[in-house]
């Protein structure tokens, strides 16, 4: 009967993770080892529980029938164990988080930081890339997110919102005359990132918005990049206002019309629909949601 229950964990854990090696890594365990345990239940209970391919899995009209026993069965265990975990000293085990690559730069970083001061017993391994980490296939526990969401079967907690701000260099704006309002800057030299569409709409109390599409001569997939090729002469930019602000107090760039704004982006936690409730993950987030500058 133990013996069964363990395989019928396995089973469910391979069904939420889509593949025999996305659930290995997640149990740490070999993908033979995942297919034995799921052959050696089908056996024993005489039907097949998943149809297999190269390159998927997918439930049969029994599996089905056991997935959502399953998944009961391993919530009443995480229930129980959650229930006496006030036991153990402290919360222990692994994280693994990805991140945008600028928000290494932000705030956020003392954030994480002191979460490992005030839970030596997790270790966490974080992964800031501009390259989109897929947080299921690739075995990520939490993946924080910048700006507009895909669709998709996650989780989704907002964490807070970043100040955006319009930037150049202070060569490029000596060689032109200060403008007056965003509409003034339509014609301008403009630096974009790629993944954001570039529509822009400028704000200022008692002043109708202005909406801004501007040609771009430039186009880069990484903010950093983005701030430093504007930092160079190369044109405006808009960037997380963090990015520029030792610049801007040294004199090198500048805020351009800091009276008018435009929207700030948020910053997003998003993590498995299927990860536990008290979780580590979940523990990570709300200590990064509750604990702002």
């Amino acid at each position: 009967m133990l013996d069964q229950l363990r395989q019928i964990a396995i089973f469910a854990k391979t069904v939420d993770h889509g593949s025999f090696r996305a659930a290995a890594k997640a149990l740490r365990l070999s993908p033979s080892v995942v297919s034995h345990h799921i052959t050696q239940l089908e056996a024993q209970l005489g039907v097949a529980l998943l149809y297999r391919s190269t390159r998927k899995l997918s439930l049969t009209r029994d599996g089905e029938r056991l997935i959502g026993a399953a998944r009961k069965m391993i919530d009443a265990a995480e229930t129980g164990l959650h229930a006496v975990s006030d036991l153990a000293p402290q919360p222990s085990g692994e994280l693994r988080v990805t991140a945008p690559a600028v928000l290494a730069q932000s705030a956020i970083v003392r954030r994480i930081a002191k979460f490992s001061v005030v839970y030596p017993g997790v270790r966490l391994t974080l992964d800031f890339s501009d390259l989109r980490r897929e947080v299921i296939g690739e075995g990520i526990d939490v993946a924080l997110r910048m700006g507009e969401l895909e669709d998709s079967a996650l989780k989704v907690r907002k964490l807070y919102d970043v100040e955006r701000s319009l930037i150049a260099s202070q060569s490029y704006l000596q060689a032109r005359s200060d403008p007056e309002s965003p509409a003034d800057l339509e014609n301008w030299d403009w630096v974009e990132l790629a993944q954001v569409k570039p529509v822009l709409e400028f704000k200022k109390d008692g002043e109708i918005p202005i909406v801004l599409k501007p040609t771009s001569h430039l186009s880069v997939n990484d903010a950093h990049a983005l701030y430093h090729l504007a930092r160079c002469g190369a044109g405006l930019a808009i960037v997380p206002k963090f990015l520029a602000q030792e610049d801007e107090a040294a004199g090198s760039v500048r805020y351009v019309l800091q009276d008018w704004s435009t929207d700030p982006v948020g910053v997003f936690a998003v993590w498995p629909l299927n990860a536990p409730k008290e979780g580590l993950s979940a523990l990570f987030i709300k200590f990064l949601a509750e604990n702002s500058e």
